[in-house]
């Protein structure tokens, strides 16, 4: 049984010990008195209510969706060519903008995230040029050449309208829109767009990469994307710097890709005109690999130079053409020497791939099966729900998009498992439940990283495993620099690795395996991926729902672990001894860190014998010091907290009390 829960008959005999002895006495009389202290508005304790924002209608208090929640929807309709030689994508996009809000719109906001990529931008000042959130002095970003709203026929007693231009303002990386007229509430807007944008020596997130005497392109960020209008801030208008990442509508794309016939491309969705851009031989083998556990080379490197790898075009270029329902972001990759293999996942619901240009054999045989193994993995929380899970191998350390993942690792095969694992991971936090990863990036990296930990261990068990690893956090918790979890990416001054990534997944891990246990744990966490499916959830909503599922108050951990730097420094003081009315010892314990938590405690007697308890976080409700009385006739000469390292506890030095041996004792020997 977990700390948190109900004592059982078991603790009968210690229920007066976890009383504080200076208030043993009163503990009966007084408890409604102490309780409404508590609850009471000027109360500090840090087992008082979360102060989260006040449920509704569209957001319950359960941390369900409410009856009257809404998000917009984005369709999009692209058509996009590649230029190998002069390194640039232009396109024309057709967007429809449906307005489920309750409220009349009057412009829209656009992401045009390409214009980080300047020499003058944002967040190219904020970074090093060298760096992977640099800009490397890139001198590129969004042309727009046309934004109108496309003509309209007459129909249903409406005239005909022509196509009009509409005014547009680039603000940075965001441009806002003005609309011909207001977008009323469960109407939709129509527009088109016109584009283009050059590579130039970025990789951040996306970029070219020449290797094996050709090139990669990783294509991300790409086309300007309708900015999130929610109930919670209207419209979602922060600056793209660099380190956060994105908040996105969703709904259907339907892709179109043009790019020279030698070149394969990867992208989200399903291919739709595998006919046109694919031989007989590589459809066959895709077939085969729909129902093969084993990898299936649909492309192989020996037969990348021949002519008969690719099918034949007139005009030296074939447009590949994908779908993808209810997701929230595209992207693509395209090169000509890439290897291509394939194996189902999921007993055949999903098709896992991997695309790398030869030099990455033989390590990237072995990606294929990676994906297949996280996503059967993290099924296990909810049915990975897409029809492919594609890997590619080019020039961006690892990031993620729907359906398809960049890693560049392609010389250690552990290292492309672990990125793999987690960029894969990321299919559920944010592209399935759809979180605010600006403003947020915790509720996507924090979660990925504590389902990535569990992985780690059934793929390596009993290997360092650096996901959700305490010896990474505490040194940060040591420093002085270390930020709240919930501090937005681009505002972390210390290590956004550990205050994104590490701290929140080592905060789920002792959620689960610590505090409450996995009986009660998992179903509220697939219950919280089921309720927020495609769909923006809040930190309120995560935190509701966990409590709503396990049953418990966990405002106490959400604070210090998510809101605070508060550290978890728990001390044993000292032990006396009474001799009077039978030998009776008290442990001193003490909160030295401010951050509450479960106390493991073993004790050890004057004869020799050991006992462990689980003391509850609730010995800590009347302050930082406790003290346990432990009753009987035997003398405790020790006292140890956390002797198994399960906590991460940043001052272990003070976790242990040892009696010091009398002078006879100390001379015995000698």
């Amino acid at each position: 049984m977990h700390p948190a829960q109900l004592l059982t008959a078991a603790w009968a005999t210690w229920l007066l010990a976890l009383v504080p002895s200076h208030l043993s006495a009163q503990v009966t009389k007084d408890s409604s008195r102490q309780t409404d202290s508590i609850m009471s508005s000027g109360d500090v304790s840090p087992f008082r209510r979360l102060e989260l924002p006040t449920p509704n209608r569209i957001r319950e208090g359960s941390g369900r969706p409410g009856p009257d929640y809404w998000q917009q929807r984005v369709d999009y309709a692209i058509r996009a060519s590649l230029d190998t030689a002069a390194r640039t994508v232009g396109g024309h996009e057709r967007i429809t903008y449906y307005n489920r809000s309750p409220d009349t719109l009057r412009y829209l906001w656009f992401q045009l995230d390409q214009n980080l990529f300047t020499k003058s931008s944002r967040g190219s000042l904020l970074f090093d040029q060298g760096s992977r959130f640099g800009t490397q002095g890139a001198e590129g970003g969004v042309t727009l050449s046309r934004v109108a709203v496309p003509a309209t026929p007459a129909r249903s007693g409406q005239p005909a309208r022509p196509a009009a231009s509409l005014r547009y303002l680039v603000n940075g990386t965001m441009m806002r829109v003005d609309l011909a007229r207001p977008l009323s509430p469960g109407g939709r807007q129509l527009l088109e767009l016109d584009w283009s944008f050059p590579f130039g020596p970025i990789s951040n997130r996306m970029g070219v990469e020449d290797i094996d005497g050709s090139t990669v392109f990783e294509v991300a960020q790409w086309y300007p994307r309708l900015a999130v209008y929610d109930d919670v801030r209207g419209w979602n208008t922060e600056q793209y710097l660099g380190q956060g990442e994105f908040y996105l509508e969703y709904g259907n794309f339907d892709v179109s890709l043009t790019v020279p016939a030698n070149m394969l491309v990867a992208a989200t969705g399903t291919l739709r005109n595998a006919a046109e851009v694919l031989t007989a031989t590589q459809r066959a083998r895709l077939e085969r690999a729909r129902a093969s556990d084993s990898t299936i080379v649909i492309r192989g490197k020996d037969e990348i130079d021949q002519p008969t790898s690719r099918p034949q075009s007139k005009t030296g270029t074939l447009t590949w053409r994908f779908t993808a329902d209810s997701v929230r972001d595209f992207a693509w990759a395209a090169a000509s020497h890439f290897v291509w293999d394939a194996a189902r996942a999921n007993g055949g619901g999903a098709l896992a791939m991997s695309f790398y240009p030869p030099s990455a054999e033989p390590v990237w045989r072995q990606s294929t099966q990676f994906v297949r193994f996280a996503v059967e993995s993290y099924s296990s929380w909810h049915p990975y729900p897409y029809p492919v899970a594609i890997n590619v191998n080019g020039i961006e350390g690892g990031m993620e998009y729907p359906m398809i993942v960049f890693c560049h690792n392609r010389t250690d095969a552990p290292a492309l498992f672990s990125v793999t694992d987690h960029e894969i991971g990321h299919s559920w936090f944010p592209m399935l439940v759809g979180n605010n990863e600006r403003l947020y990036a915790w509720m996507d990296e924090g979660f990925n990283t504590f389902m990535n930990y569990y992985d780690w261990e059934k793929k390596f068990p009993g290997t360092y495993n650096r996901r959700a690893n305490p010896n990474l956090y505490i040194p940060l918790a040591l420093s002085g620099r270390e930020d709240p979890i919930m501090t937005p990416a681009d505002r972390i001054r210390g290590d956004l690795s550990v205050t994104a990534y590490t701290k929140p997944g080592l905060g789920l891990v002792l959620l689960r395996d610590r505090i409450v246990g996995r009986n009660r744990f998992d179903p509220a966490f697939r219950e919280y991926i089921r309720r927020w499916a495609h769909k923006h959830p809040t930190p309120a909503d995560f935190f509701r729902t966990i409590e709503d599922g396990v049953g418990e108050d966990l405002s106490w951990f959400w604070r210090s672990w998510f809101y605070t730097t508060e550290r978890l420094d728990l001390a044993v003081d000292s032990v006396a001894v009474s001799d009077s009315g039978g030998v009776a010892s008290r442990v001193f314990l003490r909160n030295a860190g401010g951050m509450p938590m479960p106390v493991e405690l073993d004790l050890r007697f004057e004869d020799g014998t050991a006992q462990h308890l689980s003391l509850p976080v609730e010995i800590w409700f009347h302050g930082s010091d406790y003290v346990l009385a432990v009753s009987g006739p035997k003398r405790v000469v020790g006292a140890t907290i956390d002797a198994r390292n399960q906590f991460p506890d940043v001052r272990r030095e003070n976790n242990s009390w040892l009696k010091s041996p009398t002078p006879s004792s100390a001379a015995t020997g000698h």
